[in-house]
């Protein structure tokens, strides 16, 4: 059964699933579709076309799906997705796309820590972990598993690659390969995240396959061109050599050092 506090604002027109609880002073606006099994503690702002799925726990103040922080957008009908088992602490906010074309999506299992701010058209893939007071400009893509360390700023159209590690109150203006970590101001990538690989279960030879393809990149002196032209010197490509590669092949912003 779902419960919704007297206190709280809930549009007719909007789309309730089962066994929801909306707790006090809540609104939520006429074009929502809530899933199954939510929980909104209290406070909880949910507006424009904004779709969220199930077991989602959302806490006091987090505002989702408000019109972008663009001055480019004239009012279109722009959307927000969020999946499924989500936890979205205090004060988050999450913009709704600044355009039809693409949507503003957050993905399944992840940690959305307090005062987080996730731009228009941002894309956060599963099992992320992004720390307080983090600021995501628009057009962000955060991909599966990476771990955002607090008072983080990431520029407009960067992307953090799978399974990295962002040290706290790092700025990135670059993207971040897949399975590595680092911090600063300008941020510099330190060395592999070993140690989140092997809590997340990857073998000893994974890690190992890793290693070898990132060291072509950040230990051999080559640019990103030069690294590229060696690859096939690792011999037939691993699961984890792909993503590595195809990241770099995608990067539009270049890589951080």
């Amino acid at each position: 059964m779902t419960i919704i506090h007297p206190t709280a604002i809930v549009d007719p027109n909007a789309k309730i699933g089962s066994d929801c609880f909306i707790g006090p002073y809540c609104t939520i606006g006429k074009n929502v579709v809530l899933g199954d099994n939510n929980y909104l503690v209290s406070s909880v702002v949910i507006d424009g076309y904004t779709t969220i799925g199930n077991g989602n726990k959302i806490f006091p103040f987090a505002i989702l799906g408000t019109d972008p922080q663009d001055l480019k957008f004239k009012g279109e009908a722009t959307r927000l997705n969020i999946g499924d088992n989500n936890t979205i602490r205090e004060f988050v906010t999450v913009n709704r796309s600044n355009q039809m074309e693409e949507d503003t999506n957050v993905g399944s299992n992840n940690l959305l820590m307090e005062y987080l701010h996730v731009g228009h058209n941002c894309q956060i893939g599963n099992g992320c972990v992004i720390a307080n007071a983090v600021q995501l400009a628009g057009h962000v893509h955060i991909h599966d598993n990476a771990i955002i360390g607090g008072q983080t700023a990431i520029h407009q159209f960067v992307h953090i690659g799978t399974h990295s590690f962002v040290g706290g109150a790092s700025a990135i203006k670059k993207d971040i390969v897949p399975y590595t970590r680092g911090q600063g101001n300008p941020y510099k990538t330190v060395g592999l995240n070993s140690v989140g690989l092997v809590r997340k279960g990857f073998s000893n030879e994974q890690v190992a396959a890793i290693k070898a393809i990132y060291n072509l990149y950040y230990r051999k002196g080559l640019n990103v061109s030069q690294a590229t032209e060696n690859v096939g010197s690792l011999g037939n490509l691993t699961v984890e050599q792909t993503v590595f590669l195809n990241f770099v092949k995608n990067s539009d912003r270049g890589l951080s050092n």
